[in-house]
Parts: structure tokens; sequence; C-alpha cells
């Protein structure tokens, strides 16, 4: 396939569900892959990725509600709410089952469809997720003080919007400390300029951040990882949530597949996009997908500690990438 054919296969597609459009992207045949995005972003983050994902699997990756191509009413932006339109946009596509991939808010989204849905989650891949620790960059626990839509509906007005977006560029290649993924926000900046993103985006925020930092955690659930296999795949110079939550990983779960990337910040996927479709695709060659048993899944919530691996599950390393380079 050219790179012409695998960059029109990854075009928008649309469908309405519930009486408001969704776009998705989708492309390849196998295996599914659900990639769902960060805040204030849309599907075309995974594009560095998507056609060389697409080379091995069906890949799907949709653009939230109020995000992107999607509606952006006034409704439910909470993570269960989006957990419950990923499981309807793929009943919709006639996908049972799915490797669910989630970068930052996506990661969050991710961790609550696998709960809520563990018969159609084959596998889990969290890049830079929220929801392991409280720490988050203080420009996204701005947005959820009083007045801050307004202070953003005037920082995003035309006038501004060109200067800013070229100074946060400017700087994302300064090199100086912090500003490693300021190219990125550039681009949620931008996003932020259309007045339905920038609601839904204070949505889903309040619904997951406060001035203190992140309020929803699923470490206290990562010993589910017994269950469903887990990859983790972190920048080393992230500047939005810390590498450093991966150690919640680490210790409450033996079995999960930890990958560091140095020199990639909080979008490691579009920073080492080869690297980070490698990692991907080897992890889900070696772990057989998930097979969802209510009788184990009902003693491991009832436990709340580790089961014992399967054999042929024998505990998965967790490698850190610069030890490999090293």
């Amino acid at each position: 396939m050219s790179e012409h054919d695998r960059s029109d296969a990854c075009r928008a597609r649309f469908v309405s569900l519930h009486g408001h459009r969704r776009a998705y992207r989708m492309a390849g045949e196998g295996p599914t892959l659900l990639l769902l995005h960060g805040l204030g972003c849309d599907s075309t983050t995974w594009l560095p990725v998507m056609s060389r994902l697409a080379e091995r699997f069906r890949v799907i990756a949709p653009d939230f509600l109020g995000h992107g191509e999607s509606d952006k009413p006034r409704g439910d932006y909470s993570l269960g709410g989006y957990a419950n339109a990923m499981r309807d946009l793929l009943t919709y596509l006639e996908v049972d089952r799915v490797t669910v991939v989630g970068h930052s808010l996506g990661g969050g989204v991710a961790m609550q469809f696998a709960y809520q849905y563990p018969e159609r989650t084959e596998r889990i891949c969290l890049v830079a997720p929220g929801g392991l620790g409280t720490d988050v960059s203080p420009l996204i626990r701005l947005l959820t003080v009083p007045g801050a839509g307004l202070a953003l509906g005037a920082l995003t007005a035309p006038p501004l919007r060109g200067a800013v977006k070229a100074s946060l560029r400017l700087l994302s290649r300064s090199r100086l400390p912090y500003t490693h993924d300021l190219a990125e926000v550039a681009g949620v900046y931008t996003a932020l300029g259309d007045p339905g993103n920038r609601a839904a985006v204070r949505a889903v925020t309040s619904h997951v951040v406060d001035w203190r930092g992140q309020r929803i955690t699923m470490s206290d659930r990562a010993y589910l990882a017994e269950v469903v296999p887990l990859c983790v795949v972190w920048g080393e110079k992230d500047t939005v949530i810390p590498a450093l939550h991966a150690a919640a990983v680490r210790q409450r779960s033996s079995t999960a597949v930890v990958r560091l990337f140095p020199g990639s910040g909080h979008f490691p996927h579009k920073d080492q996009p080869e690297l980070f479709a490698d990692v991907l695709t080897a992890f889900v060659d070696e772990h057989p997908a998930a097979t969802y048993r209510a009788r184990r899944w009902r003693a491991v919530l009832r436990s709340g500690a580790r089961t014992e691996a399967a054999p042929d599950d024998a505990v998965a390393a967790v490698v850190d990438l610069a030890a490999d380079v090293g």
C-alpha cells in the first residue's frame, strides 16, 4: 500500500449515535486496537503510528464527544460516559473485543472501559495516562478554577491566537526546562479557540481534576492487571503528568510491562512513533488476549490482591528502555 493509500485509509469517517455525530478513523485488518486520545486532542494524534499499526491490526481511533470533528453538545463528559460511548461505537462497527490503548485522558477512559467491560477487553496499553497519581500540569489545574472559561475565551481570541501559538512552538524548540511538550500544547491551545471544544474540555476536567490535582485514581485497581495484560508507556521528559507515576504500576503489578522512552515527553507515540509501534506490536504478540471469566474476576475483586498468574502468563519483565539501551 502506498503512502497516499495509507493516508486515505486513515481518513475521518462519521456515524450518528444517540443523535450526535461521532468522528472516527479506521484502517487495516486483524486484531483490533482501539486508540483513545488525550484532553483537547483528537484522533489525528495517532496518525504518526496508525498506518504502521494498520499493517498488522485493525486500528480504530475515535474523536471523543466534544473533541475534533465529533459533535460538542452539552452532555456527559465523564470517564464512564466516554467508556459507554466507546462500547456503543464498537457495537455499531461489529467489533466485540479490543486491545484498548489510551493516551493521557484516554488512558483514564481505557482503564474505565476495561473496568466496565472486561468481557470486551483483551489487553490495556496506557500512554502517559491520567489516573495513576495526583500530579498534573498547573495549566490543567487552572482550567477548574472559577472564571477559567471566560479567561480561556479571551486568551484564545483571534487577535491573540496566532502570536500565542507561535510563541509556544518557538519555546518548544528552545530546550529550556519544561518546554518539551509545548509544540503539542500549541495544538491543544488552538483547538480551545472553538467554544464547543472549550466547554467540553472544561467539563471533562471538572470530573477528573481540581486545583489540588487529579481527583480520580485507578492505581487501587492496578492488581486487575493480573487478569488483563497491561503495558504502560511514558516519556521521561513528560511535563504534563510525571513519568514517576509509572512507579504505581510497578509497585502494584508484577506482570505489567513498563517502557520509559528517554527523550520523549507527554506524547511518546508522536515523539518516537516507530519505537512506539514496535513496543505495542511486541506487547500484543507476547501477551495472549485476556479471557473474561466471571468466577475469576469475582475472586480477584473479593481478594483485592494479586492472583497467581497462569503458567503461560508467567511474569512479564518490567522493562526500562534506558536499561535496554545501556
